[in-house]
C-alpha cells in the first residue's frame, strides 16, 4: 500500500491537468477490469462486471490535486499566480512547486509582512530561476499549472506527503479492485477529475453511469491535534463513514449498511460529521432523479497543505470494508 501511495502522490496532476496521473492509474488497473474508458471530461472509468447486471454501483475517488496557475510573467522572469482549488497563501512561503511536472519554482512574498492576515496570493510570486521574461516563457506559459513539489515520507504507521487528498482514495480503489474476485453487481471504479474546483468530474461521470448506488472515497478532517476543532475522528481509528458534510446528508440506509458490515466483519470505523467542505458524494447524490449515496472517508491531518498525513491502517481497513460492501447483498438496499 505504501509503495502504491508513494507512486500516486509523487505524480503530477493538479485539477484540469490530470493526464499524467490518469496514465499511472490506468496502468495499475487495466489488467483487473473488464472495460476501461475516459469520458470527455477526462474521468477514468473502469468497469468490473458483477454476478448481476441488473444494478450498477459507482465508486469514486478524485485523482486531481490542488495547485497554482500562472497568471502573469514580469520582465525579470518572476511569475504571478492564482490558486486552483483550496490553497492557503499561508502554506506557500518558501514552498517549492512544480510546473507541468518538470519546472521547479520557489514561492515568496513581496517586501515585509506586517501581519499574517495581510498575506494574499496577489502579493506573492514564483521564482523559477529565470533572469528575464523571455527565459521564463521558455519554461512556463500563462495558464500553466503547478503542484506542490514534495516526496512521501514514511513515519511508520503514518505517512506524510502532498496530495494524499485524494490519492489515498485512489489507492484504496486500486487495491480494492485488485483484491476483488467478482462484485455482486456491475461496479464502476471512477477516478474523477476537477473535484477540487467544484466536484465537476463526478457530476459528468455519475450522469453517464446513472448508478443505483454511489460511494465516494475521500479524506476528511480530524479532531485529534492540539487546539483542533472538536470532531470525533482520529488518525488510526478506522475509516470514517460519512453522516453529513456541507454538501450532503448521506443516505441513512447507505450509512447503516456500511456500519453493519463494519461491525459484522470487525473492521474498525468512525462516524463523520464534517461541518465544512464536501466530496464527490454530493454531486453523485443529485444526479438525474437522485442516487442512493454515501461516503467512506480517510482521516487526514493538515489537509490542503504540502504535508498531509494519514495512517496506513486506515487505508487498509478502508479496502477491507469496500470489499465487504461490494460482495454483499446490500440488504435489499438497491
Amino acid at each position: 500500500m505504501k509503495e502504491l501511495v508513494k507512486k500516486l502522490v509523487e505524480t503530477y496532476g493538479p485539477a484540469g491537468d490530470e493526464e499524467e496521473i490518469s496514465r499511472v492509474i490506468q496502468t495499475e488497473i487495466e489488467d483487473y477490469v473488464d472495460q476501461i474508458s475516459k469520458d470527455p471530461m477526462g474521468n477514468l472509468i473502469a468497469l468490473k462486471k458483477g454476478q448481476s447486471a441488473d444494478k450498477k454501483v459507482m465508486l469514486a475517488a478524485h485523482m486531481d490535486e490542488i495547485g497554482l496557475i500562472a497568471t502573469h510573467i514580469d520582465d525579470d522572469g518572476f511569475i504571478r499566480f492564482s490558486n486552483v482549488g483550496g490553497v492557503s497563501p499561508h502554506t506557500l512561503i518558501g514552498e517549492r512547486v512544480l510546473f507541468n511536472g518538470e519546472t521547479v519554482g520557489v514561492v515568496d512574498k513581496e517586501g515585509k509582512l506586517e501581519k499574517i492576515s495581510d498575506l494574499k496570493n496577489s502579493k506573492m510570486y514564483i521564482d523559477i530561476g529565470a533572469s528575464s521574461k523571455e527565459e521564463a516563457k521558455k519554461k512556463v506559459k500563462i495558464g500553466d499549472t503547478a503542484s506542490y513539489y514534495r516526496n512521501l515520507n514514511d513515519l511508520g504507521d503514518r505517512i506524510t506527503a502532498k496530495s494524499l487528498d485524494d490519492r489515498t482514495g485512489c489507492a484504496v480503489l486500486i487495491k480494492t479492485l485488485k483484491e476483488l474476485d467478482q462484485p455482486t453487481y456491475d461496479t464502476y471504479f471512477v477516478f474523477t477529475v476537477q473535484e477540487e474546483v467544484g466536484t465537476r468530474g463526478s457530476k459528468v461521470s455519475a450522469y453517464g453511469i446513472n448508478p443505483d448506488l454511489g460511494i465516494a472515497v475521500d479524506v476528511t478532517l480530524t479532531g485529534d491535534m492540539p487546539e483542533a476543532k472538536r470532531m470525533a475522528v482520529s488518525l488510526g481509528a478506522g475509516p470514517a463513514i460519512k453522516v453529513k458534510d456541507a454538501t450532503v446528508l448521506a443516505n441513512p440506509q447507505v450509512k447503516e449498511m456500511m456500519v453493519k458490515l463494519a461491525k459484522k466483519n470487525e473492521i474498525p470505523y468512525q462516524l463523520e460529521v464534517l461541518k465544512r467542505g464536501g466530496t464527490d458524494t454530493g454531486s453523485i447524490q443529485l444526479t438525474r432523479d437522485g442516487v442512493l449515496a454515501g461516503a467512506l472517508s480517510i482521516p487526514a491531518r493538515h489537509v490542503h497543505s504540502p504535508s498531509e498525513m494519514v495512517d496506513i491502517n486506515d487505508l487498509k481497513n478502508s479496502v477491507q470494508l469496500l470489499r465487504k460492501i461490494l460482495v454483499s447483498n446490500y440488504n435489499n438496499l438497491i
